[in-house]
């Protein structure tokens, strides 16, 4: 990939907001889990309200994107992540805080490298993001139909597949987002710039995410 000084500080404010996100999204976890909040993460209603909500924000900035002002962006995403942080505190409670945190660091040994990768490689990866696409389709069929089987070697291919699918995606979107960013000719600095930011931050927060998930279910603990 080609890069350039602008280039560079660009993709550095994706992953500066990125870990923004990713601070507020514990934050809440953490504060959910040892509050009398987790009794409303508890309740089936209130969690699939909150997941809905997060679908719409998530589909509000990746189509919206043009439209919307860098302050609206701004607290979508930060919405979005808080209300993660609510949704995955049931995690906390289901493994160990050991678990969590291994399943954490393999998550993020395995998320840099394939953002190094997919940010210096000179291969195009544009093919493979459609053929990771379906395997994200194959996986969610695979998940609900496990939801009736209760296979545990299913449940270990998924988790494992799963983990694969997510790590080229990581590579995938982190080129993706730098060929846009060269693309577009984004400048440092602006209402662009912090919209593209959340953009690209969104699209790696969410590879992260589902990734320390599947991580989570292989290698996790459970209480």
């Amino acid at each position: 990939m080609e890069s350039s000084i602008d280039l560079q500080a660009i993709m550095r404010q994706v992953y500066i907001w990125m870990g923004l996100g990713m601070l507020l999204t514990a934050f809440v976890a953490f504060m959910t889990a040892n509050s009398s909040l987790i009794n409303l993460a508890l309740n089936p209603v209130v969690m699939l309200v909150a997941i809905l909500a997060e679908f719409g924000m998530v589909l509000a900035i990746s189509f919206g994107f043009s439209r919307l002002s860098s302050g609206v962006a701004t607290l979508l995403f930060f919405g979005y992540a808080a209300l993660n942080g609510f949704t995955l505190s049931v995690v906390l409670l289901a493994f160990s805080i050991s678990s969590v945190f291994l399943a954490f660091g393999a998550t993020a040994a395995l998320f840099v490298a394939m953002s190094i990768i997919g940010y210096t490689t000179r291969i195009d990866l544009t093919k493979m993001g459609a053929f990771l696409m379906m395997g994200v389709i194959g996986l969610v069929i695979a998940m609900l139909i496990n939801m009736f089987v209760g296979s545990g070697p299913l449940d270990m291919l998924i988790s494992v597949i799963g983990i694969l699918i997510f790590t080229g995606l990581t590579a995938f979107d982190t080129q993706r987002i730098g060929r846009m960013a060269a693309q577009m000719n984004m400048q440092v600095g602006g209402d662009a710039e912090v919209k593209f930011g959340i953009f690209g931050a969104l699209k790696l927060y969410l590879d992260f995410i589902n990734m320390f998930l599947f991580m989570l279910r292989l290698v996790g603990r459970r209480r």
